[in-house]
This record gives C-alpha cells, sequence and structure tokens, in this order.
C-alpha cells in the first residue's frame, strides 16, 4: 500500500475515534471527562494518555481536529521511526508537564498534543537541515505562527499549561529525534 494511502487512513482511523469518544462523552454527559488529568493527583497520573482524546464539547473536538490531523501529517514526513518517538514524548513531556505544574482543574483536550507536533514542526525542518523539511518548517511557521501566542495564559478556562508543555514536549522530540 502507498505511503500516502496508509497515512490517510490512519488519520481517518484517529479522527474516527476523537469523533466517536467525543459523541459517547456527549451522550454521558461528559462523563468520559473524569478520565483527564488532574495535576499532582497521583490516580490521575495514567490519563496522561486519554485527556488528549477527551473534549468539553463538539465545538472543542472541531477545534482541535483540523490543525491536530495536518500537523499529525506532516510530523509523519520524518518517518515512522520519528513520528512514534515524537508523539511518545509530546504525550509523556505534555502531560507530566500538565501533571507537575498544571493549575487545579481537569486538563482535557488534543491541543497539547497540537502544539507538541507544532512545536517538533517549527524546529524538525532546521534539524535536519534537508530542504523538504526546511521548507515545512518555515510554511509553518509563517501560517501558524500566532499560536505561539497560546503558551500564554489568556483565558482561565483553557489549558495553556497543555498547550505549553505540549510544545516544549514538541521541540524536545525534535531536537532528540531528527537528525
Amino acid at each position: 500500500m502507498p505511503l500516502l494511502k496508509k497515512q490517510i487512513r490512519f488519520l481517518v482511523a484517529l479522527a474516527a475515534v476523537l469523533i466517536v469518544t467525543e459523541a459517547i462523552n456527549v451522550f454521558t454527559g461528559n462523563g468520559l471527562n473524569q478520565f483527564g488529568l488532574i495535576p499532582r493527583e497521583l490516580p490521575s497520573l495514567p490519563f496522561i494518555f486519554t485527556a488528549p482524546f477527551l473534549h468539553g464539547s463538539p465545538t472543542h473536538l472541531m477545534t482541535n481536529l483540523l490543525p491536530l490531523m495536518l500537523f499529525i501529517w506532516l510530523s509523519m514526513q520524518w518517518g515512522n521511526r520519528t513520528f512514534w518517538l515524537t508523539t511518545l514524548t509530546i504525550f509523556l513531556m505534555g502531560g507530566l508537564g500538565v501533571w507537575l505544574f498544571g493549575r487545579h482543574a481537569v486538563h482535557i483536550g488534543a491541543s497539547g498534543m497540537v502544539y507538541g507536533y507544532f512545536g517538533f514542526l517549527l524546529l524538525a525542518g532546521f534539524r535536519s537541515k534537508r530542504v523538504p523539511y526546511l521548507i515545512i518548517s518555515v510554511l509553518v511557521a509563517l501560517l501558524y505562527g500566532g499560536m505561539l501566542f497560546g503558551i500564554l495564559p489568556t483565558k482561565a478556562f483553557v489549558s495553556f499549561e497543555y498547550h505549553l508543555f505540549g510544545f516544549i514536549g514538541g521541540v524536545i522530540a525534535a531536537w532528540a529525534w531528527v537528525k
């Protein structure tokens, strides 16, 4: 199966998982959000792997879905190994950062992953020094550079902590996994 077809299948499957999860969450009155991440509460620690799949509303999911799919697809261009190591790094760094330093609240949403892939994409092209990857990094910086303001605490109900630590995780992943 050609690579692009595999990537599109993965993205469609991931989008379906996110949409079905949100539908279940809506029908259970946000009952799944109990699996969100609560800083410094030990029973919540494993939820660093579930919190990115949960959203407060369908609108919340939709605002994350398109940039998540785009940034995942662009990150896949560095190859499977780099993509999966980057994904794991973003999950761990983003989740642990929120768990250690976040405000006491239930932190949910894929935006930490979005910001993680964003951080990866900004640095990875420069780290690789290869023209196609440099082009991706420059285009992401030009088209999405305004996202950097999202790592600042601007709205009380938005987890800037997930944005910040996800972004840091993505930058660390680019530094660690891109040669």
